[in-house]
């Protein structure tokens, strides 16, 4: 729960679900056996005895926990829900930190040399499974309960199909070709022959007629963050038409959990600082809580508690280290204020590579967009209200993970009582993941305005988030007293030279052009969120862009050398072979088949 009286909404869900999960285990919710399909027996509680109001809402709450992916078996970064490693660190957004002997699993997933053998595959498969048969179950019960209102009944199957299409639409960018099971299947043992985008779809346009638009507490799902799914799994297939109808509906009249319009906040940060999330930009995030009497950070973001900087106030472990060439991107010209799509690499930004801590370092002056240091710690620069990101003393090991931090998972020093969590060996926190925000849903109706042809809605969509970006914020000037880094800011500082600006009509002049500049500015709105790879492959450009990545990242940083995007195998990751295993049925043969090239 959000220990602040200010906060509007509880966060009710994460701690309502450890309340009832001992209880009914055995007996609906999947255990924690390999075989993620098979259905466990019964124990003392029948069906029919909690088939009721609050034995639904129970297990609809422990749907919702699972978005967390702990508790399935694995460690929780292996299932983390932000895709910090099939995302951005495959993405080439980061290098997986630490040093290489450190969870050396995760270099064979980003350099795509792994086999489906590795443990990640099977933690994550488990953890998206096990939230679909919680979703099932809670349909399942839901059938048998006589005492719901047929409101509140519609309301609960909606958010339970919104939480099972999530599960799946995880399900299906990772590994394209997955059994599909749901509330009415008898045979766990379903082949993975059939595309299941219809089904996905389906439970979208579902929860979409059937939600509300507000819910009584704003971590569960409403009618417009299933309309902005719906829309995202349009675009995912192509399908950009409708995709355009439903983005356009979304932006136009949708609003939050809470009955507020989207809308861009003011500041980019609010995004991602604990006390100001759960905004106007929230189409849908997975709560997180720190601090909520549990003894541990299960509730707190465990799967990203390896991602802090080594050797400084939060611990450990040095993880999910910002690239080169994503802190590239960010270089603007001084004169147009825009980014060098084509030769960003060339010139790159100044770093402290090889330099100490103690030895004397002045950041790039060069015109750079803000976003960049609310997104990368650097050297020099202001890490939030810690003082000066201090450069070597924070890396574990620079020649193999290069010289950043990463920033947007940090919470606040001032804070950090409220809403940091150290009941485990490495940090917790009370930052969201963000599925989905509403400048994702701005660039997505961009990229589905411009394969329609509507380039100049398409140019709005994208200057309304570049025009947030530019927004003044002092808190990146340069400190006035070095001893004191919360006395005050030199606004005449040269530490950072922020200068951004809208594209124009120019800009957009052809299809190709408005994409190629709607692809660039998801990276750089989005970047450590998650989605890069999976945008990668989508746009069809996985091969030329993380080859070239490798080719340039590796003459930097040791971590990704020997990495090659292989096409035709690459776009997705290997079935794991122990469910290929545990789907061998009765005539000695595998239900489930492997992806091409494993």
């Amino acid at each position: 729960m959000r220990m602040n009286d200010k906060i509007k909404y509880m966060k009710i869900i994460k701690q309502l679900s450890r309340l009832y999960i001992p209880i009914l285990t055995s007996l609906l919710i999947v255990g924690c056996s390999d075989n993620f399909l098979e259905q466990p027996a019964l124990g003392a509680l029948s069906e029919d005895v909690i088939a009721n109001k609050d034995g639904v809402d129970n297990l609809l709450t422990g749907a919702y926990a699972a978005l967390d992916g702990v508790g399935f078996g694995g460690a929780a970064w292996e299932a983390a829900p932000d895709n910090w490693v099939y995302g951005t660190v495959a993405g080439g957004e980061a290098s997986k930190g630490s040093f290489g002997g450190d969870q050396p699993a995760i270099d064979q997933i980003v350099k795509f040399i792994s086999n489906p053998s590795n443990g990640y595959y099977n933690s994550k498969w488990r953890a998206l499974y096990g939230g679909v048969t919680r979703a099932n179950n809670t349909l399942k019960l839901l059938a048998k309960a006589t005492d719901i209102s047929e409101e509140d009944s519609k309301n609960i199957a909606a958010q339970a199909r919104f939480l099972r299409g999530h599960f799946y639409f995880e399900l299906k960018k990772m590994w394209n070709m997955v059994p599909w099971i749901d509330e009415t299947t008898e045979d766990p043992k379903q082949p993975n022959d059939v595309d299941i985008w219809p089904n996905i779809e389906a439970d979208f346009q579902f929860a979409f007629d059937n939600l509300p638009a507000a819910q009584d507490d704003f971590g569960r799902a409403n009618k417009w963050a299933a309309a902005a799914y719906l829309g995202k799994t349009y675009l995912y297939q192509k399908k950009f038409n409708e995709a355009k109808t439903v983005f356009t509906d979304v932006i136009n009249n949708g609003v939050n959990s809470g009955g507020v319009k989207y809308a861009l906040v003011e500041r980019f940060r609010d995004n991602f600082d604990a006390a100001t999330e759960n905004n106007s930009e929230t189409v849908f995030d997975i709560q997180m809580v720190a601090n909520d009497g549990t003894g541990s950070i299960a509730n707190a973001n465990q799967g990203g508690m390896l991602n802090f900087p080594y050797n400084s106030p939060f611990r450990c472990c040095g993880f999910f280290q910002p690239s080169q060439d994503l802190v590239n991107s960010y270089k603007t010209d001084p004169v147009t204020g825009l980014p060098d799509i084509s030769n960003y690499n060339s010139d790159p930004v100044k770093s402290d590579m090889g330099i100490t801590s103690s030895e004397p370092f002045s950041p790039d002056t060069r015109t750079l967009d803000p976003r960049l240091d609310w997104t990368v710690g650097r050297r020099g620069i202001p890490f939030h209200d810690w003082g000066k990101h201090p450069g070597m003393a924070w890396i574990r090991e620079q020649t193999y993970g290069g010289p950043y931090a990463p920033k947007k998972n940090i919470y606040w020093q001032a804070t950090q009582d409220q809403y940091a969590d150290q009941s485990s060996w490495a940090p917790g926190t009370a930052i969201n993941v963000r599925v989905i925000r509403f400048a994702d849903v701005l660039l997505m109706a961009a990229e589905a305005e411009a394969q329609a042809g509507s380039l100049d809605v398409a140019l709005d969509y994208v200057n309304r988030v570049r025009q947030r970006a530019a927004n003044p914020d002092g808190y990146l000037k340069q400190y006035v007293d070095e001893d004191d880094p919360m006395a005050g800011f030199d606004e005449n500082s040269n530490a950072a030279n922020y200068v951004i600006a809208d594209y124009t009509l120019a800009d957009f002049a052809s299809k190709e052009m408005a994409l190629e500049r709607i692809y660039f500015e998801r990276k750089l709105e989005l970047a450590m969120e998650g989605h890069r790879f999976f945008d990668l492959v989508r746009w069809g450009i996985a091969e030329e862009t993380l080859n070239t990545y490798f080719d340039y990242q590796g003459n930097i940083t040791t971590d990704v050398r020997g990495g090659r995007f292989i096409p035709g195998k690459s776009e997705y990751y290997p079935i794991p072979q122990a469910q290929i295993d545990l789907s061998v049925g009765a005539d000695g043969e595998p239900t489930l088949k492997q992806n091409p090239g494993y």
